[in-house]
């Protein structure tokens, strides 16, 4: 039997109105009218151009609800050991952590650890191989902020099974400025290891270089800032070409007065993700449609 073309139909049952008449009822439908009452279209059965139309118009459809599902990984907040459930705005958030007050994944308690030594958070010592410079321990609290308060992390999240989170980020795309001067401003500095995610001498309670590590120049242990970018919280972060203001790249530092631009980033991200994005769907659309489904 062919298909005929149904709008905002109910079909119901052919005895109803054509008795034993399957001829009739193949080309036939009818819709409820304002007055609640059916009334009959009668239209011929679908040609094969209309089928193949129709059978191209419910895979765009399926495609374009795939994308709209992504939007669920836009403004969240991972699940993590100190993020809130949800993002949102707060009064204050200390320092270097303020650009995120509009609408923050941390707490005005939160963003002040991240400018602690050994604080609350996660017992981190960053004067391992000697005191840390304050250039480059700027970008350590500028990292730690971004990671705890950014709702734009989502199409990054990952789950994870691990003790103190579910979640994770993986492969954040950094900007190049940001990953270049975290590099030039910590490049004097000391360290003792790549990966300070794993590895650690925590017999004391916070984090010591392992017995068989040595402190050695920073640039030694990072040759570039691809390396350091990549590689210093196990692959969180990705290196890249794009500069601030490309909306392509996770910036770590702007200017609040001026909105996060990272709200558009994550946008596109999550539209990548899904392949194409709902407008060039629809614009896919319309030329599947012959004339007379228009």
């Amino acid at each position: 039997m062919g298909l005929s073309r149904v709008s905002s139909s109910t079909r119901i049952q052919k005895h109803q109105f054509f008795g034993n008449q399957p001829s009739l009822w193949s080309s036939s439908h009818f819709h409820t009218s304002l007055l609640g009452k059916p009334e009959l279209e009668l239209y011929g059965p679908l040609s094969a151009r209309e089928m193949a139309a129709c059978r191209k118009l419910l895979g765009l459809l399926a495609l374009l609800a795939a994308g709209a599902a992504d939007v669920s990984v836009l403004n969240t907040c991972m699940d993590g050991k100190h993020h809130k459930t949800k993002p949102g705005k707060e009064d204050e958030l200390h320092g270097q952590c303020s650009p995120w007050k509009e609408n923050a994944c941390c707490t005005n308690s939160t963003s002040h650890a991240a400018h602690d030594d050994q604080s609350y958070l996660y017992n981190f010592n960053w004067n391992h191989c000697g005191i840390m410079s304050d250039a480059c321990k700027r970008h350590f609290i500028q990292d730690t902020c971004l990671y705890e308060c950014s709702p734009n992390l989502g199409p990054w999240i990952n789950k994870v099974d691990q003790t103190w989170r579910k979640e994770r980020i993986l492969d954040v795309p950094l900007c190049k400025e940001d990953c270049e001067q975290w590099w030039n401003d910590c490049r004097k500095d000391m360290t003792c290891k790549k990966n300070w995610h794993v590895g650690w001498d925590w017999s004391q309670g916070y984090n010591r270089c392992p017995q068989a590590s040595k402190c050695q120049l920073w640039e030694l242990v990072f040759p570039s800032p691809q390396d350091l970018c990549e590689k210093i919280w196990s692959k969180s972060y990705k290196y890249t070409t794009f500069t601030r203001g490309s909306k392509r790249c996770i910036q770590m530092w702007f200017n609040e007065t001026q909105g996060n631009p990272n709200v558009e980033v994550a946008k596109y991200y999550a539209n990548a993700g899904a392949g194409l994005s709902p407008w060039t769907l629809l614009v896919l659309l319309f030329p599947a449609l012959p004339a007379t489904l228009l």
